[in-house]
């Protein structure tokens, strides 16, 4: 099992930026894949990015160069640095984390861009 605490949200103005933050609670190096999705209001949930436990990252097409996903293993913690954040990104951001079939859930952590 792994227990995910996410911290970091808030609201912003548009052109700002934020960092969200997903500490886990074993090592992260046991852990295929980490990463952060999204919900928006009356929207479906969508991927932002994720990393491997080998460290290579996946982003979705359109928020590549804005956003970037980086870990710290020694604090087994995976963030998520939004820059140059659009009132389009609004929504409630998600850190799940996929040791290998199961999928785990972080509470989740609103982020909120005014225009």
């Amino acid at each position: 099992q792994v227990q995910l605490v996410e911290s970091g949200g808030g609201l912003v103005q548009a052109g700002g930026s934020l960092r969200l933050s997903c500490a886990a609670s074993r090592s992260i190096l046991t852990i295929n894949r980490m990463g952060w999705y999204r919900q928006a209001p009356g929207k479906q949930r969508e991927l932002v990015a994720d990393i491997t436990s080998g460290g290579n990252t996946n982003y979705v097409d359109s928020l590549k160069g804005r956003f970037t996903i980086s870990r710290d293993t020694a604090k087994n913690t995976v963030y998520l640095q939004m820059d140059s954040l659009k009132p389009e990104d609004t929504a409630v951001y998600y850190c799940y984390a996929r040791p290998l079939i199961t999928t785990y859930w972080g509470q989740g952590t609103q982020v909120t861009v005014s225009s």
